[in-house]
């Protein structure tokens, strides 16, 4: 198969799933698959208008590596890359390179989903720890002025003339009744890191089982809660009621979630445990992981706020406060584990990665 046949004769390389490109010796682009057009964001038309090494701007390490397939008659040469684009996410990729004859070069283009994995985490974290030091700074500047408010307002109570105490103190009421609100709904968001991390021998299966009859003691019909257990999890060391609380407010969510099919009598909510091997958790690598899921067959999260369920009262529920996940992905990071998250509808899951023994 040569470069210059017909587009037939690449009619096979259109079913793959990985990105394939052909390459002239300027790393000018003369054939592209649809999986490359969709990787790299760009036709087969816009793609020719210039070498391939021009997309990116660190684009002299693809074309170092053609050159050396090329130099040497490697059949295959692999490397993994990171190809960074202008005003784009870096793309990292496996990079497979094979000279064809003729100064052609056959390119494969594979995600490196582990790294993109990686990346993601990194995210996350960083996002969460912008997250807790926005909470406490903004949650201590609102205390200080609402205690303020709040006296102010019984103070003026007090002043108020007898006669016009029973129609006016309806206003003072109302002052120091959101004021109280507010207190608490700042004391919600400063919870997680006020309390004091107790760490113990946890069995996972114990947690999963008290929040199983918590979930169904408050939706005793029309929810199954399945069980799909690994028995030979080990115990490890953590904070059992920060792990309940986890648990908890995902089955919870899920079990508000599942309102319509609670009523036609067929929602359910899986509690599945796993043995994960040589996961990597915070740039940390483990032996040994749990990997928890929690899925339900709801509706799906909304994709408007797929990517920001965890950030501090985004909710997607009318009523909602927006900080169960968010407790949620604080006591999990405290157990130097993550917590990711899949959802499409008719299926939602959960997933909770902690380190073991």
């Amino acid at each position: 198969m040569t470069p210059s046949g017909p587009t037939s004769r690449y009619a096979g390389l259109d079913l793959l799933a990985s990105s394939v490109l052909l390459l002239g010796l300027e790393g000018e682009v003369r054939y592209a698959n649809p999986a490359a057009e969709n990787l790299l964001e760009l036709s087969l038309k816009s793609l020719q208008r210039a070498p391939l090494f021009e997309l990116f701007t660190n684009g002299s390490e693809l074309a170092a590596l053609c050159a050396q397939a090329l130099a040497h008659q490697y059949a295959d040469l692999r490397q993994d890359l990171s190809l960074q684009r202008s005003g784009r996410e870096p793309l990292h990729v496996i990079t497979s390179v094979s000279a064809l004859g003729e100064g052609e070069l056959l390119l494969e283009l594979r995600e490196n989903v582990q790294q993109l994995k990686l990346d993601r985490e990194e995210r996350i974290l960083d996002q969460s720890q912008a997250n807790k030091e926005l909470i406490r700074n903004l949650a201590h500047e609102i205390k200080n002025p609402l205690g303020g408010i709040r006296g102010a307002a019984q103070l003026l109570e007090l002043e108020l003339p007898p006669h016009h105490l029973a129609d006016l103190s309806e206003y003072t009421q109302v002052i120091i009744k959101e004021a109280d609100r507010l207190q608490t709904l700042v004391d919600r968001l400063l919870a997680p890191h006020r309390k004091p991390h107790i760490v113990g021998d946890v069995n996972i299966h114990e947690v999963c089982e008290r929040v199983r009859s918590l979930i169904l003691a408050e939706f005793p019909s029309g929810l199954t809660i399945r069980r799909d257990y690994d028995a030979s999890i080990p115990e490890f060391r953590g904070d059992m009621e920060q792990l309940i609380q986890v648990v908890l407010n995902i089955a919870h969510n899920a079990a508000q979630a599942l309102a319509k099919r609670i009523a036609a009598g067929d929602a359910e909510i899986v509690l599945r445990t796993r043995v994960a091997r040589q996961v990597t958790l915070a740039k940390v690598r483990y032996g040994l992981a749990l990997d928890l899921h929690i899925i339900d067959n709801g509706p799906g999260i909304a994709p408007e706020i797929r990517d920001r369920i965890f950030y501090p009262l985004v909710s997607g529920r009318e009523g909602g406060s927006g900080l169960g996940l968010t407790l949620a992905q604080t006591f999990v990071q405290q157990h130097l584990g993550v917590i990711e998250c899949e959802s499409r509808p008719g299926l939602t899951d959960f997933r909770i990665l902690l380190p073991l023994p």
